[in-house]
């Protein structure tokens, strides 16, 4: 299925913003996203038909229970789990795919790689195995994610990085010049 064809459909698109995450059973239900540094977490339980997806801003953050907290890696991995858990999920089924992480701009620190890392890890000690998706690399995304069925739709976003700035010369120093009138 092409990205022209989602427009055609009857399906019920829900986007998941930063700090947001959502859980369903439906299966007409596709969750989509836009994806620079920040990470989203697809994941789901095959045989239950629930799944979901989360995106978040950054790794690590104080302000966990609260709506800030939700921004943050740790909080919002746990908040989806919880949900899909609570949806009927069993957490030896869940299975995810991760997506973006992008390094959106040349000169400051890689918060995108820092993201990506951080949800392997994440994933990696809780034991929840990555099935699929796409990080890192240089630019946005936008993801499409049908929770119920695992299917994801991933299209890149061009023109999202900040080209590094020219450098900028210096004025002329003038030294030791001679004025005659």
């Amino acid at each position: 299925m092409t990205f022209s064809a989602l427009k055609d459909t009857q399906e019920k698109r829900l986007h998941v913003g930063q700090g947001e995450h959502h859980v369903t059973r439906d299966p007409n239900v596709v969750l989509s996203t836009i994806l620079g540094s920040c990470v989203a977490m697809c994941l789901r339980d095959p045989v239950a038909g629930v799944g979901g997806m989360n995106h978040f801003l950054l790794p690590e953050g104080s302000g966990a229970g609260t709506d800030a907290g939700r921004r943050y890696g740790a909080y919002a991995m746990e908040l989806l789990i919880n949900d899909v858990l609570k949806a009927g999920g069993r957490r030896d089924r869940l299975e995810a795919k991760l997506f973006g992480g992008g390094r959106m701009f040349d000169s400051l620190r890689d918060v995108g790689r820092s993201n990506a890392d951080f949800a392997e890890k994440f994933l990696r000690d809780e034991g929840i195995p990555v099935v699929g998706g796409s990080l890192r690399g240089d630019g946005g995304r936008r993801v499409h994610y049908w929770p119920v069925t695992g299917k994801a739709l991933q299209r890149a976003v061009t023109d999202t990085v900040a080209p590094r700035p020219a450098p900028v010369a210096p004025p002329p120093v003038d030294t030791g010049a001679l004025e005659l009138f």
